[in-house]
Formats: C-alpha cells, sequence, structure tokens
C-alpha cells in the first residue's frame, strides 16, 4: 500500500464542497444486490468451455488410445466409451468442486489457473482409485494422453477468457464496485492501490473514515476521481449497511480493524451475508507474493505469517544454472544478429562497437555492464547539457528523441538488439538474465535502504520495470517493481517475466 509523501499519495488529494456531511451526492441506491449478471454470464461461458474442453481432450485420448470412436468405425467400443463417460463425469465434477469457475477469482492473480489445474490432477487420481477399488483396467496411455491435453485446454481457455475481460473493464465494463473503510491515510492509499491497474477492474464509489470531524462534504480525488467521504463521525455496521445500499457497492474494503474491532468485523460477515456483499480485509502489507502468506489460525484468531525471502541455497543455484543456460542459448541464437548490427555500428560512426557503463551489482561490487554503442562517440561529454531536457526522475536520464542517438542505434534500441551483449555480462556473474535494473550508484543517505535491499540479488536483464512500462515507469515505481521482485522471486515467476519481455520488445513500449 502506498505510504503517505509517495507519489502514489500525491495523486491523492482532498477536496472540499463546503457543505455538511451528507449522502447527497451517492449513486442511486442499488435495488439488485445479487451478484452482477456480467459475472453470471462469464460463469456461464466457463461451463460451456469446460465442457467443450473436457470433452475434446478425453475424445483426443480415446482417439489416440482406442482408435475412431464407433459411429465412425461401425464397431461399439463398450470399455473405452465407459472410459471416457466417466472421465467426463468426474472431471467436470471436481472442476465445479473446486469452485474453478468461482466469480471472486476471475480475472486477477493465478488462483484461477491453480483451481482448474487441480481439479484436473485430483480427477486422475479419482480414476486410479476407482480403477483399483473395481479392479477396472483402464489403459495408462489414455489418461497420459487425456490430463495433458485437458489442463492445457482449461488455461488456454481462461486466459483467452480473462484477456477478454482486462479488456471490458480497461472500457470501463466489468467493474467491482468497492467502498472502502478506514483511516484517512489507509484509505486513499488503497484507493489508489485498487485502481493502478485498470485491467484489476476495481472502482472505489465511497470511503467512510471513522472518527472524521471534517465540517464539509469531502472527497478523495484519486486519478482524476472524486470519491465521497461519508458517514460522518461514525461507522457502525448498521451506517456501514445502509451506505453500501445507497452507493451500490459489491464489494466492503476495510483497511485497519482498529475501529472496528475482532467482534465487530465477525458480526459484519453476517450483516453482509444476505446483502450478498463480498468483504475485503486489508491486512496492512503490500508487494508480498501469496505463496508468502499463510493463513494460521491461532485460538480463534486468524494470523497472517509471512515467510522471509529467500536468497541463498538451493533457490540461488538453480537461478544460476538457469543463467547459464538461458544466456548460453541466447547468445548462439542471436550471434547472426549480433554480428549484422556489429557490422552497421562500424560502418555508420566512428568508435568502438561496444560501450560499457559502470554500474554497482550484487553485494556493492561495481562492473562494467555491456552494451552495443548506440550514440555518437563522445555523447557522455554532451549529457550535462541535456540534463535540463531529462523526462525522467530519479537514476534515470531518458529523451524520447535524444540527438546522441545514431540512426543505427535507434534502430537496435527500438528492438532491444543493444542490450544482447549484456548476456555475456550474465556467463561472467555479473548479472542475472532476471533482476532488478542495475543501479548507477547508491547514493550517501543513510535512509537509502531501498537501493541497499536491490543489491541482495543480482541485477538482471530485465525484469518487473522491464514489463511494466521500462522507460515510461516514474522513478519511484521501478523502485517499488525492483523491491517486489527482490522480495517474491521465484523461478516460474522468472519465466513469467522472460515471456512478457518478449510481448513488450515486440510493442515497443517504453523503448528510446
Amino acid at each position: 500500500m502506498s505510504t503517505p509523501g509517495s507519489t502514489a499519495d500525491k495523486r491523492v488529494q482532498v477536496a472540499d464542497t463546503g457543505r455538511g456531511p451528507t449522502l447527497d451526492a451517492a449513486p442511486s441506491p442499488r435495488t439488485d444486490l445479487t451478484r452482477p449478471r456480467w459475472q453470471e454470464r462469464y460463469a456461464a461461458t466457463l461451463r460451456i468451455t469446460d465442457a467443450i474442453v473436457v470433452c475434446a481432450a478425453v475424445a483426443f485420448a480415446q482417439y489416440v488410445r482406442f482408435g475412431l470412436p464407433p459411429f465412425v468405425t461401425g464397431h461399439e467400443n463398450r470399455y473405452a466409451t465407459a472410459c471416457s463417460v466417466l472421465t467426463v463425469i468426474i472431471w467436470l465434477s471436481l472442476l465445479a468442486g473446486f469452485r474453478a469457475r468461482c466469480t471472486r477469482i476471475i480475472g486477477r492473480g493465478m488462483e484461477e489457473y491453480r483451481r482448474a489445474v487441480e481439479a484436473s490432477i485430483w480427477t486422475f487420481g479419482a480414476i486410479a482409485m476407482t480403477e483399483y477399488i473395481f479392479h477396472l483396467e483402464i489403459a495408462r496411455g489414455y489418461l497420459a494422453v487425456a490430463l495433458p491435453a485437458g489442463i492445457f485446454g482449461l488455461v488456454v481457455s481462461r486466459w483467452l477468457a480473462r484477456r477478454y475481460v482486462a479488456r471490458k473493464r480497461t472500457d470501463g465494463s466489468y467493474q467491482t464496485t468497492v467502498f472502502v473503510v478506514g483511516n484517512s491515510d489507509a484509505v486513499t492509499g488503497l484507493a489508489n492501490d485498487l485502481t493502478r491497474r485498470p485491467a484489476d477492474g476495481f472502482r472505489v464509489v465511497g470511503a467512510c473514515i471513522p472518527g472524521s470531524r471534517a465540517s464539509g462534504d469531502h472527497h478523495l480525488i484519486v486519478r482524476g476521481e472524486q470519491i465521497p467521504i461519508v458517514g460522518g463521525g461514525s461507522c457502525d455496521l448498521t451506517v456501514l449497511e445502509e451506505l453500501i445500499r445507497t452507493f451500490g457497492a459489491d464489494t466492503l474494503a476495510v483497511v485497519g480493524t482498529e475501529h472496528l474491532g475482532v467482534q465487530q468485523i465477525r458480526k459484519l460477515i453476517w450483516k453482509l451475508e444476505p446483502l450478498g456483499v463480498e468483504l475485503l480485509v486489508s491486512p496492512g502489507v503490500t508487494d508480498v507474493a501469496g505463496s508468502r502468506m499463510t493463513m494460521l489460525p491461532v485460538a480463534g484468531l486468524p494470523l497472517l505469517h509471512i515467510e522471509k525471502p529467500q536468497y541463498r541455497g538451493a533457490e540461488r543455484f538453480q537461478k544460476r544454472a538457469f543463467d547459464i543456460c538461458f544466456a548460453s542459448a541466447a547468445l548462439t541464437v542471436a550471434l547472426p544478429v549480433l554480428l549484422i548490427a556489429a557490422a552497421a555500428i562500424k560502418l555508420t560512426s566512428p568508435g568502438p562497437v561496444f560501450y560499457a557503463s559502470e554500474r554497482i551489482g550484487f553485494g556493492g561490487k561495481a562492473f562494467h555492464m555491456l552494451k552495443l554503442r548506440t550514440m555518437v562517440q563522445d555523447a557522455d561529454k554532451k549529457l550535462v547539457s541535456l540534463m535540463g531536457s531529462n523526462e525522467c526522475d530519479g537514476q534515470l536520464f531518458k529523451i524520447k528523441n535524444d540527438p546522441r542517438v545514431t540512426p543505427v542505434g535507434r534502430i537496435l534500441r527500438r528492438f532491444s538488439i543493444d542490450e544482447l551483449p549484456q548476456f555475456i555480462n550474465v556467463l561472467r556473474r555479473d548479472m542475472s538474465v532476471v533482476g532488478p535494473r542495475p543501479l548507477f550508484w547508491i547514493q550517501d543517505e543513510e535512509d537509502d535502504s531501498d537501493s541497499l535491499r536491490r543489491l541482495l540479488v543480482k541485477p538482471g536483464i530485465t525484469g518487473l520495470w522491464q514489463v511494466s512500462g521500462r522507460s515510461d515507469l516514474a522513478w519511484e515505481d521501478a523502485i517499488r517493481l525492483d523491491l517486489s521482485y527482490v522480495d517474491n522471486w521465484s523461478m516460474a515467476g522468472d519465466l513469467l517475466i522472460i515471456t512478457k519481455t518478449l510481448r513488450a520488445v515486440f510493442r515497443h513500449g517504453g523503448a528510446y
């Protein structure tokens, strides 16, 4: 969550209209407190696509193992038909049992995929148990084909559906309307975090700040939109129920529970149950991966346990082995491109082919990061005269039409070809394929712990910053993404970032 004084909070302001606290500014009351219709349509669509995918996977497995179906060959194979029908029934039942189509997890995070995969794995566990109990002989080749084919189809169908939902949310449809309760700083931070990514589909419609003694009708201004603060100085359960109905919210977000208490939260859940309203309780932490959080019930009190980040041992060895294999393969594949680029640089401008920039790496050790030269030979000498035109903040210096960039260099930057020599840095152990942005220097401020924490892992050729806007990012956002990577990195996350990097490179977003 954003902290006071951050860039995010500077986009959150409070406006006073000069009237007393009132509900007049609220939107029309919500009369239908059931689940939004688009969620019902989405769940129904998934039920249909799941049935199609499962039937197709089972039919394909039957064809591979037993040949063409009876209606084609004219020869009935009751054994194969029974296996297929049993598999389809168990598979679809477990997808429903695992709530793989739950609207609460639509389009956000990996939970939607995880449930579909787990249901599929349990399907074949159930089939194995059925085979053992009833002494059946189900061909292993049949299961070996159906399982991966079905999982692939379920994941792809959900990915396509999520892409559609993300587009609709970005256009302003398929929104989850949220009413926020908490203290002033927490509410502004949560409102900003919820609306940071339009594709997440959250729209904050109102807020209640307990104990507030504002004399006017106040609003939060978040990303250009006004969010009314209502309810006066009290946000008891009766007031909250009225506000939810008035604002038509389908979700209540509570950030900081000290004003309600443990028992009141419990009663709040009971209040929301007949309204069909979801309850979100913010634990007060941000940029912590779900895999590091575990809910521990202690004496009836749910406690959130957050695991420490892993920087050494088997995880580091695994990451290094991946770096060596990936960098070696990348350099081998990219060698013709590097040779052509080197020749173009040498033939079109005087100076060396490579440019070495001093950066700070793992443990604060300095190293020379290699790049193909994309600027004129004396580019560093011209830097001082261009500082006034810098379009970035922090340690970043970027100009969209930098006069020092050569025509060939502009093409190399457009497709990130100039960064290919950094795979040599990976083999030298200076860098990793995925990691935080390489630092130019470490500030001498005592409280600059953020930069120091980024040195716990090797800097990367790509990272969260690369797939989240590249040069278009504000410096503070780049720092936040780097710290999030340091605390939450995993091999699965690295593979996802690499996939997104390829997409970002071909879209040329933020590359200049």
